[in-house]
């Protein structure tokens, strides 16, 4: 399964009705640190794809779905299930860390 990409249109369908907790990556194409986590976010997106999803927003695209997180700063990740955030953190993460998220 690879990286959905999540906008404001699917993200009701995508994030809020997912029966998988879905780890969200806030990220935009300028950011050092995005480039960084964004292979380590496609690996997490494969090993977990039998009992979770990923998601990717770019901040510059989907300002109003930042906003809504409160996105001050990127890379920022978001753990949600049953459309709650039950998770987030802020900066270059391990896979290690991400798949700790998702559990």
């Amino acid at each position: 399964m690879s990286v959905l990409k999540i906008t404001k249109e699917n993200f009701e369908k995508e994030v809020m009705q997912s029966d998988k907790p879905i780890l969200l990556d806030f990220w935009a194409s300028w950011c050092g640190p995005c480039k960084m986590v964004g292979p380590v976010v496609e690996q997490v997106a494969v090993e977990t794809a039998e009992v979770a999803r990923v998601g990717k927003i770019n901040v510059d695209e989907e300002q109003e779905l930042a906003q809504a997180f409160k996105v001050m700063s990127i890379p920022t990740l978001v753990v949600m299930k049953e459309g709650k955030v039950v998770k987030s953190t802020v900066g270059v993460q391990s896979k290690q860390t991400l798949l700790s998220m998702l559990q």
